[in-house]
């Protein structure tokens, strides 16, 4: 009886230590996604920063004259 106590104890940790290893894990995977996306919007912005900034002030006043009488 005390085997089988003892076997279900050990068993119980084990899967405990593994849930645990596993969040850690999924924690450092999802870390390396956001820095991933960081560094493509920072070169994305950095290589079309001034063309997209000059096509929006182009929309900007194109609209502008739209409501102006």
């Amino acid at each position: 009886m005390l085997e089988k106590l003892l076997f279900i104890t050990l068993s119980l940790t084990d899967l405990r230590a593994e849930r645990k290893t596993e969040r850690g894990a999924t924690a450092t995977e999802y870390s390396l996604l956001v820095a991933f996306i960081a560094f493509i919007i920072i070169v994305g912005v950095t290589a079309f920063g001034n063309d997209l900034s000059a096509w929006f002030t182009a929309l900007g006043n194109e609209v502008e004259t739209w409501v102006a009488p």
